[in-house]
């Protein structure tokens, strides 16, 4: 066909072609990003001045030249927007006799966020001034450029406030370090909602945050200060009890009693039984032995820097964004680093275990699920990697491996038989999960003992595992202690399914500072390197 068309008519078409494929690209494109936006909520026009919060109404086009005047970028124009939009333009943070009380809540939050997290980007001087100037007013006018532009300044700060205190830094890809829990969603529209409706009060039950991001706030004002204290390494060799004296026990007195594991320090070189419950005190929230003895364990946790232990809670700082607040329901809490296991009854901690998990070589996965299966008298399907490491090469070896180990052909894998000496004890928990992670039983009790308790293939030993079985199962009448003993020890393998509201969440977390339920800052070892990743991405320096 080309060939009958002259060849000037030819270009001009392959030109028109060319001009009308750009058009519908640009018109894909845009149709792409306009998609990628969220929507604006549709503004809400049954509220006038007789139902009105405030009774003081923007003019619509004021929201448009502070976008424009201010840069906003296209996802917080659009929050504004919805939030204005359902409100039909009344004001948020002002009323005709004045500015809100609840400015200088918001502005309390926001100075402890600078100051615990030193991140000084929220800092703005000019909008701290027209706040200053108007907070003496007493009659506001709604058409004054001061009070608009104050007004959609507080919310745009707020919003961006919201985000960063809560939400944690986006530029984190969390799966990057190897976190699987997905990470929470904060609406701060939602949240200035709530805070406008309670009047800045009763904030703890609608701020957008997990309880521990609070309580580590608190510490983190406690150990600020402490920075600044002189903080040599103590060099001591001696393990040292109870009515012992020594010259370095003033200067370890003077530690504990800033750490606040003493009341009080004095300047004698007497071990005194008053000493002896600090050293235990911290020795509970560095997860060591609580011996009440001074040994070069004790000594190593001491002389960490408090600008170490200040990095350490803002690690987790970021890591508690993620995570969503405290479920009011049941649920269990697998805190990694502490080697623990929480049960929690309708949000309240009810017990806690010791637990083993993965060793550094196969670190346990930080995950969430929902545990929906009991097992009594397992068996113990051995993995491929474990079977081609050790039992093929056990079964070399001797020729009587499997029988042994209470083990046998399973098509063609091998598997332990139920029983006291099966890997996974007499009972496992299962939450559905791609990484064949659970919680179960173990025959090897002794290793509970340990304080460091990373030595499994990944998945959580648990040191009371019928505890927790008697716990899951304690609404079903047919499941008595008794029977569940019985089914423990039947060598028969036997499920049990939890249904519905009897699903109870499980989150695999990974906390290396936090706040115990007496109030206390616990501190762990950064035992798979998570720390660290962290710390490159949020701090400017690592040392």
């Amino acid at each position: 066909m080309w060939d009958q068309i002259p060849v000037h008519l030819i270009s001009r078409i392959n030109a028109s072609l060319v001009f009308v494929m750009m058009l519908m690209m640009l018109a894909s494109c845009q149709t792409k990003q306009e998609k990628k936006q969220p929507e604006v909520a549709k503004r809400d026009t049954s509220i006038k001045i007789e139902n009105s919060f405030t009774q003081l109404f923007i003019d619509t086009t004021a929201l448009a030249g502070f976008v424009q005047s201010h840069s906003v970028d296209d996802s917080l124009v659009n929050k504004l927007q919805s939030f204005y939009n359902r409100r039909n333009y009344q004001f948020a943070w002002f009323f005709p006799d004045g500015m809100a009380e609840f400015v200088p809540t918001f502005l309390a939050l926001q100075n402890d966020y600078i100051y615990v997290s030193g991140d000084s980007s929220l800092y703005d001087p000019a909008l701290l001034a027209s706040i200053d100037t108007l907070g003496l007013r007493n009659h506001i006018i709604p058409t004054d450029t001061l009070v608009i532009k104050t007004e959609l300044a507080l919310t745009e700060h707020f919003f961006r406030y919201t985000q960063k205190a809560y939400s944690g830094d986006r530029n984190i890809n969390i799966q990057d370090l190897d976190w699987f829990i997905p990470r929470k969603k904060v609406n701060p529209a939602e949240f200035l909602d709530s805070l406008l409706k309670n009047k800045g009060a009763n904030l703890a039950s609608y701020e957008p945050v997990n309880r521990q991001y609070n309580l580590l706030t608190e510490q983190l004002k406690i150990y600020h200060p402490l920075a600044n204290q002189d903080w040599k390494e103590i060099n001591s060799t001696k393990t040292l009890k109870l009515g012992d004296s020594s010259a370095e026990i003033p200067e370890i007195k003077r530690r504990l009693a800033l750490l606040q594991d003493l009341k009080q320090a004095d300047s004698t070189n007497l071990f005194d039984s008053t000493l002896f419950h600090g050293v235990r005190s911290f020795q509970t929230r560095m997860g060591l032995k609580a011996s009440g003895q001074i040994s070069a364990a004790f000594f190593k946790e001491l002389n960490v820097p408090v600008a170490e232990r200040i990095r350490q809670m803002l690690i987790n700082m970021e890591r508690i964004r993620w995570v969503p607040a405290a479920p009011e329901t049941d649920y269990i809490l697998v805190n990694i680093p502490e080697y623990r296991l929480h049960m929690y009854e309708k949000g309240q901690l009810a017990f806690s275990m010791n637990a083993v998990v993965g060793s550094q070589v196969h670190s346990t996965v930080i995950f969430s699920g929902k545990l929906n299966q009991i097992v009594f008298s397992p068996y113990w399907n051995v993995p491929p990697s474990i079977l081609k490491r050790e039992i093929l090469p056990g079964i070399k070896r001797n020729k009587n491996y499997l029988a042994r180990h209470n083990m046998e052909w399973n098509g063609g894998s091998v598997r332990q038989k139920p029983g006291k000496s099966n890997s996974l004890g007499l009972v496992k928990f299962l939450f559905p999960n791609s990484y064949n992670i659970y919680l179960h039983d173990t025959p090897s009790k002794n290793l509970f003992a340990e304080s460091q308790r990373a030595f499994s293939h990944g998945c959580i030993r648990l040191s009371e595992p019928k505890k927790l079985a008697e716990f899951l199962l304690r609404s079903d009448s047919t499941w008595t202690t008794d029977k569940i003993t019985i089914a423990m020890n039947s060598g028969k393998e036997k499920y049990v399914r939890l249904r519905g509201s009897n699903e109870i969440p499980v989150f695999i977390g990974y906390f290396t500072a936090w706040v115990d339920h007496n109030g206390k800052v616990n501190f762990r070892k950064d035992i798979y390197g998570h720390d660290q990743k962290m710390a490159e991405r949020l701090f400017d320096s690592v040392k």
